[in-house]
């Protein structure tokens, strides 16, 4: 399925995310708040710099083009788990084939805004590269310092959500592997 194809079908879940209302078309929930739907991310850290992978998003995204964010997020599709989706993501994005033990759950967010409402479970994942970036969806990848991120939060240069899962990663035990 090409990237962004709005005829995808997501994971419409309740608010609380405690049950599965069944499949929406993706180009239904932007645009859509009251369509509640399910994404995965994945943190990549450098495993002996403990620098963050940031992704440019391709200047042809419909959603914050050309802004950094987190290492690997997308939705998740009907049928998947959480954690299928972010493996995916994770090859599909950054070309990198990974194992469930290569992934440590962090938490779920939950994203409100006037454009979409999504929940969000964000894992960890300790990785040096290589990376194969698809070039249809990023435009290019940098690990990151903490200063260099936190220069970079409230300038635009952030997507919000990456703004946001930031600070939930900070907030987490492992908030304290970033250098």
């Amino acid at each position: 399925m090409p990237p962004s194809d709005p005829s995808e079908l997501l994971t419409r879940v309740s608010d609380d995310d405690t049950e599965i209302l069944g499949p929406v078309e993706r180009l239904l929930v932007h645009g859509n708040p009251e369509l509640v739907h399910r994404a995965a991310h994945v943190l990549v850290l450098h495993p002996q710099k403990g620098t963050l992978l940031l992704q440019k998003r391709s200047a042809a995204k419909d959603t914050c083009p050309g802004l950094w964010d987190t290492s690997v997020g997308g939705h998740v599709g009907f049928g998947q788990t959480y954690l299928q989706a972010a493996l995916r993501e994770s090859e599909e994005e950054l070309g990198i084939v990974l194992q469930e033990s290569d992934l440590t759950f962090l938490y779920v967010t939950r994203l409100r805004d006037h454009q979409e409402s999504e929940n969000t479970a964000s894992y960890l994942c300790l990785h040096a590269g290589p990376f194969h970036p698809d070039p249809d969806e990023i435009d290019a990848v940098r690990f990151l310092t903490r200063a260099e991120i936190e220069a970079g939060l409230g300038t635009g240069i952030l997507t919000p959500n990456f703004e946001a899962e930031y600070a939930a990663f900070l907030a987490s035990p492992h908030g304290t592997l970033l250098r």
